[in-house]
């Protein structure tokens, strides 16, 4: 068994929180379930499968992890970030325990595969396979960048390396609360929207000297996507990934997803922006006002 500790963020996810944990536990010493008061059986479950429960009011998922890191009493040299819907493969676990224990000292950080299950398939293409994440790092050189989407763990020191084998992000939930999820996380792009037009980068975020990283370059990427028009923007891009690299490969899963999370979901995160724009112009403090009253996030 490495010495290594598992922190997972749940909110109502009885029916992927079993799941994930027994994927975990031939690798971690210790298993953190950080609760954001679930009105389900997401407690008595994880109990019952050996975790530790921590429960705090939630804001973002980079405030509760960092929460998270501060809280719960980690005694491992090694932490792993795993989200409620994910698990790790019987591979990769092998790996965790076969590696982990023989890293160079100068390794803080440890990149690994995301593989995505939608719809019961596994979606290769489309820039979908492989997705490399920093998952696993030393407990006092990584924390959670602050950001209210798209938020990554940031190694403070060190160098980084890579696992070979995937865990995998299936979540079990209807097609419609997964539309939900998504109606959500809109909200949040487009925050991250107008604070990153009007406050620019904030503290804790990925930083150039980490250019070489698979987060930055995706990061750069939807920074020449920010500059494109509204709305003719998600249509191109739909046309890029579902055609130009391969999206069609994958199916009617492949169509489905491809189209309410590439064209879809940005058209609805542009709807939101456009909405904003035309209310509040240039007006930032109104802006952030209005959001705060709208959605019940404070900025």
């Amino acid at each position: 068994m490495a010495d290594i500790s598992v922190i997972i963020l749940t909110f109502n996810e009885e029916k992927h929180i079993a799941r994930c944990i027994n994927s975990v536990k031939s690798f971690a010493k210790e298993i953190f379930v950080v609760d954001s008061f679930s009105t389900d059986s997401t407690i008595s479950i994880a109990l019952s499968h050996g975790a530790k429960i921590f429960q705090n009011e939630y804001t973002n998922q980079a405030i509760q992890f960092n929460w998270a890191l501060k809280t719960c009493p980690i005694s491992t040299e090694w932490v792993m970030r795993i989200d409620a819907d994910e698990y790790v493969l019987p591979e990769l676990s092998i790996e965790i325990n076969n590696k982990l224990p023989s890293l160079e000292k100068s390794i803080s950080g440890i990149f690994i595969k995301r593989r995505l299950i939608f719809l019961n398939k596994w979606i290769k293409y489309g820039g979908n396979y492989p997705i490399w994440l920093l998952r696993i790092w030393r407990k006092s050189k990584g924390y959670c960048e602050n950001r209210w989407i798209d938020e990554h763990i940031v190694v403070s020191e060190g160098d980084t390396t890579y696992f070979e084998n995937d865990f995998v992000d299936e979540n079990l939930n209807s097609l419609g609360s997964w539309i939900n999820k998504q109606n959500n996380h809109s909200t949040r792009e487009m925050i991250v929207h107008f604070l990153d037009k009007y406050q620019g980068e904030t503290n804790g975020q990925v930083r150039e000297r980490m250019s070489g990283l698979p987060v930055l370059r995706k990061r750069k990427l939807k920074l020449l996507y920010s500059k494109a028009p509204l709305f003719i923007r998600s249509f191109l891009f739909f046309c890029y990934v579902y055609i130009l690299r391969g999206g069609f490969l994958d199916g009617y899963p492949g169509l489905i997803r491809q189209f309410l999370m590439v064209f879809w979901y940005r058209f609805l995160v542009d709807s939101k922006i456009y909405e904003i724009d035309r209310r509040f112009g240039k007006n930032f403090d109104a802006i952030k006002k209005q959001i705060e009253k709208e959605y019940g996030y404070v900025t």
